[in-house]
Formats: structure tokens, sequence, C-alpha cells
């Protein structure tokens, strides 16, 4: 074959570090887009950057030059030193160091992105863990609850 041609489309899910702040509700929007914007620098096409006040959802392509984990850092780093600059409260920003990132089917891309659009809504009914145990469960991820929440 003359060339490589990849499309693996991703939910992302980080979470902000306990001991750090969490954003602001009227910083998100921004937020989200600097994070669409990291994306794209990456290679990647962000289909949409959503979420709450303490975590991140992303529906985005895997850039075909980079591992997923260099992927992620990358995201995290740059989002995490320019949410720092935002305000003064942010001085003390941290993502968690871990992540989860489930395959998305293009069957369910739209479905994906209605699912990270109304995250607020979601939130009403579910906390974060709840949410989180729900895509391991679906994905088929052993994880043992007392590692799987701490920073």
């Amino acid at each position: 074959m003359a060339s490589s041609l990849v499309k693996i489309d991703l939910h992302i899910i980080f979470h902000v570090k306990s001991t750090s702040v969490v954003m602001r509700h009227e910083d998100l929007p921004r937020i989200f887009q600097y994070i669409g914007g990291v994306i794209k620098e990456l290679g990647g096409i962000p289909f949409i950057v959503g979420g709450v006040c303490d975590h991140i959802h992303i529906l985005t392509t895997l850039p075909k030059s980079l591992a997923l984990t260099d992927f992620i850092r990358d995201i995290k780093a740059n989002s995490s030193k320019w949410i720092k600059e935002i305000d003064v409260r942010y001085s003390r920003f941290f993502w968690q160091d871990g992540y989860g990132a489930f395959s998305v089917s293009p069957s369910l891309t739209e479905k994906t992105i209605s699912y990270i659009r109304y995250q607020e809504e979601h939130h009403k009914s579910r906390t974060f863990e709840e949410e989180y145990k729900l895509f391991l469960e679906a994905y088929g991820i052993t994880y043992d609850t007392k590692y799987v929440f701490s920073d």
C-alpha cells in the first residue's frame, strides 16, 4: 500500500485533580475552544469538546502520527498551562494523571456528540464516578475502585 490511511475516533475523558480548583462555568466555552485548537495543531479533528466544571469529554480523531498517550499528554499539558494563564485563581490548576479513551464507531458519532453536548443535563442525575463506571463496564474494562478515582 502506497500510503497510510487511518481514522480512529475516540471519546476521551479526563478529570480535574482533586487538589485543584475546578473550572468556572463561565470559562468553559473558551477552555473547550482552546482544547479544540490544541487538537487541531496536533493533527486531530475535534468533533466536540465539552464537559462540566470538574471534567472534560472530547470526541476527536487520533492523529496517525501520534501515540494515544502522547496525544492526551499534549492536550492536557497545553491546556493546563493555558488555563493557569486565564486568571490567578487557576494558578494551582491541574488535570489528574489518568484518563479514559474509548473507541467510537462512525455510526455512533452523532449520538456521542449529543452526549457530550448535554453533559450538564446528564450530571443533574448522575455523578462523574457513576458515569465513568458505566463507560468502563460498557467497554469491559476491569478496574479497581480503590485506584480509578484517585489522583
